[in-house]
């Protein structure tokens, strides 16, 4: 057994369990220190896993040369500073969605990692979902054809009670925006990772439901590289949250999956759908964010483990991981000044 992998993790909210579980359950790693400004939260964590350290000021926690990996699991807005700041302490990063809010920060992050030797891992767990992975196989092998239509729907419900349980949340200083921004920013990373880049976007952003500063509910016309066309349904306002559901169709035919698993798979001449065989790992978190999936994590810390052992890029690098950020930007530029907005 080779050396293991020290980590910190900064921000002792919602999402931090999911880390700590990933990395107290993986033989390579060992969690270090916790960080977050409200102590109580800090202590409970460090209690929780039995943590040596616990931190209110991140900065600190950065000193100590027994941390090989920072998780960055603070609100959205904050992601940027925090990276660069631990890159230049040379510790590696493992960031929660989004990379950041803002394009510039977002190349400043990728910069620093870069420019200081370290690694920058992210999170998107719904690209290691088995359905997405079957799906992915099967458009670089061709076999629905030249893709026509790619759809993401991305219906989430969260309560007001939700925006109101922590001063961030809904925000465009740290949340960076609604339900596009923080929620279906998955989503958005999935039917990119699967039809590939998009060339422009024309969109309606609007708050509906929720006393919050940003979108509750948005849809968005994409077009894509590949030629083919689609659109996005974001939204927290719908009760009750249905399961996220992404529709491919090629010429040759079309896949369809959500959250419950695949719906169609068909080529054309078939009478009966033929799925692939594999195992369902419900994602969750469609009506309750605590909900998420441990799979994801687990597999994604691995991942980060095995990219610094090996000195190799993680599995979702920050080129990759910024790409749903800027379509998600372009969005609300779309939607801001009514005309479509093409991407560089």
């Amino acid at each position: 057994m080779g050396r293991k992998i020290r980590f910190g993790i900064i921000g002792c909210g919602v999402i931090a369990p999911s880390h700590a579980n990933a990395i107290v359950g993986n033989d390579r790693a060992e969690l270090v220190a916790v960080c977050d400004i409200v102590e109580e939260k800090a202590k409970d964590l460090q209690q929780k896993y039995n943590v040596p350290h616990y931190y209110t000021d991140y900065k600190e926690m950065l000193k100590r040369d027994d941390i090989d990996v920072v998780c960055i699991c603070t609100p959205s807005g904050m992601h940027g500073d925090m990276t660069i700041d631990a890159a230049n302490a040379e510790k590696h990063v493992f960031c929660e969605k989004p990379l950041d809010i803002t394009s510039d920060k977002m190349t400043r992050m990728i910069e620093a990692c870069r420019e200081n030797n370290v690694k920058l891992g992210c999170v998107f767990q719904r690209r290691l979902m088995k359905e997405a992975i079957e799906t992915k196989k099967a458009l670089e092998r061709g076999e629905f054809g030249k893709i026509i239509l790619a759809d993401a729907y991305l219906k989430y419900y969260r309560s007001q009670e939700y925006y109101d349980s922590a001063g961030w949340r809904g925000t465009w200083e740290l949340d960076g925006g609604g339900a596009l921004m923080n929620q279906g920013v998955h989503g958005i990373d999935l039917i990119l990772w699967l039809v590939g880049d998009v060339e422009s976007v024309f969109a309606k952003c609007e708050t509906l439901a929720r006393d919050i500063d940003v979108e509750d509910t948005a849809v968005a016309l994409l077009k894509f590289k590949n030629g083919a066309i689609g659109v996005i349904e974001g939204t927290t306002s719908v009760y009750p949250a249905q399961d996220t559901r992404f529709e491919i169709h090629g010429e040759n035919g079309s896949v369809i999956f959500s959250d419950s698993g695949f719906k169609q798979w068909r080529r054309v001449g078939d009478d009966t759908d033929t799925f692939p065989d594999v195992q369902i790992e419900k994602v969750g978190g469609s009506d309750d964010p605590t909900s998420i999936s441990q799979l994801g994590h687990n597999l994604l810390i691995d991942d980060m483990i095995s990219a610094v052992l090996e000195d190799r890029d993680p599995m979702i690098t920050g080129e990759s991981f910024r790409k749903a950020v800027d379509l998600i930007l372009a969005i609300y530029e779309s939607a801001r000044t009514g005309k479509e907005v093409f991407l560089k």
